[in-house]
């Protein structure tokens, strides 16, 4: 029989974790059984892939950059990424303002499911004030300050701090290129070779996938709220759901005229990716698997992926974007508030900004959410109304993100004349068996 694809092991994965989900809760024992017993293996898995996040980040990037050999080449390379980047946040969250302003789904919340929610929900809304307050109490240079590292070591000790591994690793490549060849030439060998050990790795991990992903739906299953919430929600889900299925539809096209590749060929080359990030709500987890699907899948370069992708697990969150557009206006139309368009052309601005420094990690989202709705004044107490269905709803929002990353990734490649097709390098690597045989 045939070996199934990745992306088929992953979604029976999915689909078996769902179903043993169901069954298993249908006794009084289920539920903390799956928590016990199932959903550990989902969070080693998670663990695994988060590990080695920022060793790939270092590997690629600096012999990414290293490889480029001068410093016009990552001039034009960082332009058109940033650029794209912000073009591509800035269509997110207007196309989420369009939708809930046409959706209204505010107006499907009830009295009586607007206090159940707030009742229930109250102490975690108040976590994530807690932790936007801080931010918002910094001043306006902080996200500035803050991507330069006191300490290195400090900074790769956490994903939450990959944005500052990052610019370390670029100055680091910078560096690379400007001293000799002879003493830069042992640095580019130890980082290329780590950077293919890491790769390995990736390998090695994904052989776990299935696995991996049943444990996660099924502990997601086991622990949801009733049923009733989601309904009294489903307007501001369908809202969510359906903008980012728009944006979706938006990098095919993207793709289709400026990368010149079929829609079949991109969605076959960076689904396991996607489904990846829709199991683990986090594009820094998923950022191994993208890297290794966008170079090896769709024929990106890898001075270009390696550049390209890292740097958008980090400030690029289209995904994000929307749904914290969908959320603000959701939560002002809850309580019967009018929103101006100076107000909400203010959304636009203060999400594109909070999508850049929004951690690559479950929830952050939330976070820089309420950042969103104190600009826009809207009661930040609110959050507990959609606390309810945010994590099905994450794990939408972070496969947008990815898929948005490796998007603009192929654009970039193609811009630079560096995006190859994989079938032939395939075709041509089999021609050199055969001849060497």
């Amino acid at each position: 029989m045939k070996k199934l694809a990745l992306h088929w092991r992953i979604l029976i994965g999915m689909a078996l974790g769902v179903a043993f989900a169901l069954l298993v809760t249908q006794f009084p024992w289920g539920k903390q059984f799956v928590i016990d017993w199932i959903k550990p293996f989902g969070n080693i898995f998670i663990n695994a892939l988060k590990v080695i996040a920022i060793p790939l980040i270092l590997g690629s990037l600096i012999s990414g950059i290293a490889d480029l050999n001068n410093l016009t080449q990552l001039s034009k390379m960082g332009i058109r990424t940033i650029s794209l980047y912000i073009l591509t946040t800035v269509i997110a969250v207007s196309l989420g303002l369009v939708i809930v302003n046409v959706v209204r789904p505010g107006a499907a919340i009830s009295e009586g499911t607007r206090a159940q929610l707030v009742s229930s929900y109250e102490k975690q809304a108040g976590d994530r004030i807690t932790a936007a307050e801080k931010q918002k109490q910094s001043g306006p240079l902080k996200a500035l300050e803050d991507l330069i590292p006191e300490n290195i070591v400090a900074a790769a000790s956490s994903n939450g701090n990959m944005l500052q591994v990052i610019v370390f690793a670029i100055f680091f490549g910078l560096g690379l290129i400007l001293i000799p060849p002879d003493k830069a030439g042992p640095v580019k060998g130890f980082f290329a070779g780590l950077n293919e050990v890491i790769l390995k790795m990736i390998d090695l991990i994904m052989l776990a996938a299935p696995f991996g992903v049943f444990a996660l739906l099924a502990a997601i299953v086991a622990e949801a709220p009733g049923t009733d919430l989601f309904v009294a929600l489903l307007w501001y889900g369908f809202s969510v759901v359906f903008g980012l299925a728009l944006l979706y539809c938006f990098y095919i096209l993207l793709v289709y005229v400026f990368a010149r590749r079929s829609p079949s060929f991109f969605l076959k080359g960076i689904i396991p990716a996607q489904l990846l990030a829709f199991s683990t709500s986090s594009s820094a987890a998923t950022l191994p698997v993208t890297m290794e699907r966008v170079e090896e899948h769709l024929g990106v370069d890898p001075d270009v992926a390696s550049f390209v992708l890292p740097i958008g697990a980090t400030v690029n969150m289209d995904g994000t974007s929307l749904y914290q557009a969908v959320a603000a206006v959701f939560i002002a139309q809850a309580f019967g508030m009018d929103l101006s368009l100076g107000v909400q052309l203010g959304i636009i601005v203060t999400a594109t900004l909070a999508s850049i420094g929004s951690a690559a990690v479950p929830g952050a989202g939330m976070v820089m959410l309420v950042i969103v709705l104190a600009q826009a004044g809207i009661p930040e107490v609110g959050l507990a109304l959609i606390f309810a269905i945010d994590r099905p709803l994450d794990m939408c929002r972070t496969t947008i993100n990815v898929t948005g990353d490796a998007t603009v990734a192929m654009i970039v490649a193609k811009a630079l004349g560096k995006l190859g097709d994989p079938h032939e390098k395939k075709w041509d690597e089999r021609l050199d068996e055969v001849i060497g045989e």
